[in-house]
C-alpha cells in the first residue's frame, strides 16, 4: 500500500509541484476520495451514476486527469478497507481545508448519495457522521444537500 501511495506521489503529483506540502496535499486527495467511496458503498449498491459523480468531483476539486483520478480511487479503496474508522479522513479534510471547501467537500458526498436517484437511510446517517466529524454547522449542512439536490 505504501509503495502505491509512493508511486501515485512520484507519477502524478511531485512532478507539477514538488514541494513539502504535496505530500500533505496528496493524503488529502486521498481522504477525501475515501469518503466520497465509502458513500457510494452506503446503499450496498454501485451505480454508473454514483461512480460518475465521484469522478467527476474529485476532477474538479483536485484538478486530475481521468487516469489519476483512477489510480487515486484504487488507494483510496485500498485505504478505506484498511481504515478502522473515519477520523483519520476527516482529521486531514479539517487541517487542510477552509470551512468553504469542507462544506464543498458535504456538498460532493450529498452528490453522491443522489445520484442514484434514491437517498438510503444509511447514507443520510453518514452524512450526518461526516457532517459533525467535519464541524459544518447544521445550517451549511442542509444548504449543501438543497445545492446537491438541485443538481441532480
Amino acid at each position: 500500500m505504501i509503495d502505491g501511495i509512493k508511486n501515485f506521489f512520484n507519477q502524478m503529483i511531485a512532478p507539477a509541484a514538488s514541494s513539502p506540502e504535496a505530500a500533505s496535499q496528496h493524503a488529502l486527495h486521498v481522504a477525501t476520495a475515501a469518503l466520497l467511496l465509502e458513500m457510494m458503498r452506503m446503499d450496498n449498491s454501485v451505480t454508473a451514476a454514483e461512480t460518475a459523480t465521484v469522478a467527476g468531483a474529485l476532477q474538479t476539486r483536485f484538478g486530475l486527469t481521468a487516469q489519476e483520478v483512477d489510480t487515486l480511487l484504487a488507494l483510496a479503496a485500498e485505504e478505506a478497507r484498511q481504515a478502522t474508522d473515519y477520523f483519520q479522513f476527516t482529521s486531514l479534510i479539517n487541517k487542510n481545508f477552509s470551512r468553504e471547501q469542507k462544506i464543498q467537500v458535504v456538498e460532493y458526498l450529498w452528490q453522491v448519495a443522489f445520484a442514484d436517484g434514491h437517498l438510503d437511510a444509511h447514507e443520510q446517517h453518514f452524512m450526518r457522521k461526516i457532517a459533525d466529524l467535519l464541524y459544518i454547522s447544521h445550517a451549511d449542512y442542509v444548504a449543501a444537500k438543497q445545492r446537491a439536490r438541485q443538481q441532480v
